[in-house]
This record gives C-alpha cells, sequence and structure tokens, in this order.
C-alpha cells in the first residue's frame, strides 16, 4: 500500500521549484506592467533575470540551471519555424524578397561590423557582432501585428517572407560558429563532420517521417494525445541525433519541423506546442538577464548604444528604400520599416551560444545582448504608438 506523507511541500530558496515560483510569479508582474508600457514581453522577461540574479538580489544564483532547462524553448522555437516552413512557400517567399534581405543584411553586417572595429574589437568578433545586427525579431514582428494583417494581407506576407529568409541566415551562422568552435581542439575530421553529418541528416529526417512517423499519425490521427507524443519525440529525438553527429540539437529541431510541414497535422502539432514553447522561453530569457552582469554595462554601454542607434535609425529607411524598389507602396514600405527596425531574439541565441563555444569574448557577447534589448524598448514602443496592433495606445490602432 502506497503511503503519502502527511507533511506540506515546501520550496526552499534556491531549490528549483522555488526558481520556477519565482520565474513565473515575477514573469506575470512584469509581463502586466509590460503591456501597460506597452513594451516586448522579452524584455519584460530579461529585465526580471537581471534583477532576481546573482548581478542584482540575487535570489536566483543558478542561471546556468535556469539556462539548461531553457534549451528546450529554442528547440522547440526552430521546431516550430520549420513546421510553418512549407518548402514550395519558401521557395515562392524567396524569389519576391530574396533581394531585399540579402542587401540590407549585408549593409546592417557591414554598420555593425565598423561600429565594433572602431571600439577595439578583434576581427572575428566584430564578424559575429555584424551577422548578430542583420535579423530583425520574429517574435516582435509578428506578437504585434494584427491576425488579420498578419494572415490576409499584403504587409504580413511581406514580412513573414522577410523574416523567415533572415531566419535562415541565422541557423547557418549558429551552425557556422557551432563549427568554428571545433577548430583548436579537433582534428579535421571533426571539422568536416558538420559538413557531412547536415545532408545525412536532412536524409535520415525525410526517411523516417516519410516511412515511419506519418504512417504512424495517419492510422491514429484521432488519439490527439498520440500525436502530440509522437511530435514531441520526433522534435527532441532529430535534436538528440543531430547533436550526436556534430550538428546542434537547433538544427535538427529544424529539420524534424521542415519535413512535417507538409503533413496534415502540421497546424494541429504547431497549435498544440505553443504553450510548450512558450514555457521554456520565459525561462531562457530569463536565464539571458540572470546571466547579464550588470557590471560589464559600463565596459559596453557605448558600442552598444552606438550599435543600437544606427540600426534603429536605418532600419525603417533601408527596408522602406528597398521595398520600394520592387514595387510595393510607399506607406506599406514605410510601415514594414519600422516592425523590422529592431534586433532579434536569434541575436541573443548567437550571442549566447558563441560565448559558450569560446569564439567571442564576454565583452562582445554582452555588447550583443545589449543592444539587442535596446533595440527591443525602442522599436516595440515606435510600432505601438504609430501602427496597429493587439496592444496599440491608442483605440483607432488596436486590432487583434
Amino acid at each position: 500500500m502506497v503511503r503519502f506523507s502527511n507533511r506540506a511541500v515546501t520550496m526552499e530558496p534556491h531549490s528549483i521549484g522555488f526558481t520556477v515560483f519565482l520565474v513565473f510569479t515575477g514573469a506575470a508582474l512584469f509581463a502586466t506592467a509590460a503591456l501597460f508600457a506597452r513594451q516586448s514581453l522579452l524584455v519584460a522577461y530579461i529585465l526580471l533575470g537581471m534583477l532576481l540574479g546573482p548581478w542584482g538580489l540575487g535570489l536566483v544564483d543558478d542561471p546556468d540551471l535556469v539556462r539548461d532547462i531553457a534549451e528546450f524553448g529554442i528547440v522547440f522555437l526552430l521546431f516550430l519555424l520549420g513546421l510553418n516552413l512549407q518548402p514550395q512557400d519558401l521557395l515562392r517567399m524567396v524569389r519576391k524578397t530574396t533581394v531585399v534581405t540579402l542587401a540590407s543584411s549585408l549593409l546592417f553586417a557591414t554598420v555593425a561590423f565598423a561600429v565594433a572595429v572602431a571600439f577595439g574589437f578583434g576581427w572575428i568578433e566584430a564578424l559575429l557582432i555584424g551577422g548578430a545586427a542583420t535579423f530583425s525579431s520574429t517574435i516582435i514582428g509578428l506578437k504585434l501585428l494584427p491576425t488579420t494583417v498578419l494572415h490576409h494581407q499584403r504587409t504580413g506576407e511581406v514580412i513573414i517572407s522577410i523574416l523567415l529568409l533572415q531566419d535562415l541566415l541565422a541557423i547557418l551562422l549558429l551552425l557556422l560558429v557551432q563549427g568554428s568552435s571545433l577548430v583548436n581542439d579537433s582534428p579535421a575530421f571533426d571539422l568536416l563532420l558538420p559538413l557531412i553529418g547536415l545532408p545525412s541528416m536532412i536524409f535520415i529526417a525525410w526517411f523516417l517521417n516519410r516511412y515511419v512517423l506519418l504512417p504512424l499519425i495517419r492510422r491514429f490521427d484521432r488519439i490527439q494525445e498520440y500525436v502530440f507524443l509522437m511530435t514531441i519525440g520526433w522534435c527532441l529525438g532529430m535534436a538528440e541525433l543531430a547533436q550526436s553527429i556534430g550538428l546542434s540539437a537547433e538544427t535538427g529541431a529544424f529539420i524534424a519541423g521542415v519535413t512535417l510541414a507538409s503533413s496534415p497535422v502540421s497546424l494541429f502539432i504547431s497549435e498544440s506546442l505553443k504553450p510548450l514553447r512558450d514555457f521554456f522561453l520565459i525561462l531562457f530569457f530569463f536565464s539571458l538577464g540572470a546571466g547579464f552582469d550588470i557590471g560589464m554595462v559600463g565596459e559596453v554601454i557605448l558600442p552598444a548604444a552606438t550599435i543600437a542607434a544606427l540600426l534603429l535609425l536605418l532600419k525603417p529607411v533601408v527596408f522602406r528604400m528597398l521595398l520600394k524598389r520592387t514595387g510595393e507602396s510607399d506607406d506599406r514600405s514605410r510601415e514594414i520599416g519600422f516592425r523590422l527596425g529592431q534586433m532579434s531574439e536569434f541575436s541573443l541565441l548567437l550571442a549566447v551560444v558563441a560565448i559558450e563555444r569560446q569564439v567571442i569574448s564576454d565583452a562582445a557577447s554582452y555588447l550583443v545582448q545589449l543592444a539587442t534589448l535596446i533595440t527591443f524598448l525602442v522599436s516595440s514602443y515606435i510600432v505601438v504608438r504609430r501602427f496597429p496592433t493587439p496592444i496599440a495606445v491608442s483605440d483607432q490602432l488596436r486590432q487583434d
């Protein structure tokens, strides 16, 4: 017979339970304040981490533990990105926005690279800083679009096209960073392993998806719990397989999502996993803030503020000019430029991965994180003040 203890369950300070309590209770409070202030929720989670982390109040003294758990959020984020990226749609979008995306990315990367070099960073670090500056935030760009605009209007189509291409560039850059970290410690075979592993991974994922996963899902698709479990197993299984052949878990999850994109159950899977993704992403962005050494702000504030200011000024103008050359109207081009005027969550991820792989210094990583946070704050404020969003300041601009 099973006996249950009468002792009340308690949450000891610095335990996992206490940490989760602090994160989500604090996130609820900070998210409420952020919505009243018309700011991105991502900013609220990062600021909460900075407040409660070891460099703040010290209530969460092991941000690495939170980050280890939160890595699942990034895996699910890239899985869902791939799940919404049908190959035929990608080819159609590429033809429309490739020139705009590549030209703007090159310009933004050059500007950030020049600023980093001017402030004394090395060539490798400057290249990574430049790469981090090329992307705009998928989460902010899409979350601040009204649903009707996102799914039924040209503005939403163009924004999604650009963001998807930028996300693909981000995936390639993350893969490059992972491979470059092997240079100093591994033989030549290990350097070639990711290059060999990528096509192998794509083939394995396609084969298993077509001949194993989809037949099972079709047979038992009425049992939603089974589809949910198979999907999570597929995502995490491909992530582990990718790591075993020299790729990143994020790359494996992305490939797993793409192979499922054409499945009839892709929409159900996407909607089912969003709450799970959001749970882990809150932990991820909290861990970024908790791991941010506030003492480093004085060292990187000037270059970070310079890069942030230049990008906030240039991105709306550059996107507007390039989109007008493709035939878009001036008003639409202008709005899209402002909506894409910030850096990206992939910039934060790149900074974290690069420092973990010892590709860049702490200062370079903190520079990227601080510049991204500044652009999040300013860009979100501008968008909700001037364009239709679900959290717009005025009733006339508020659209769900």
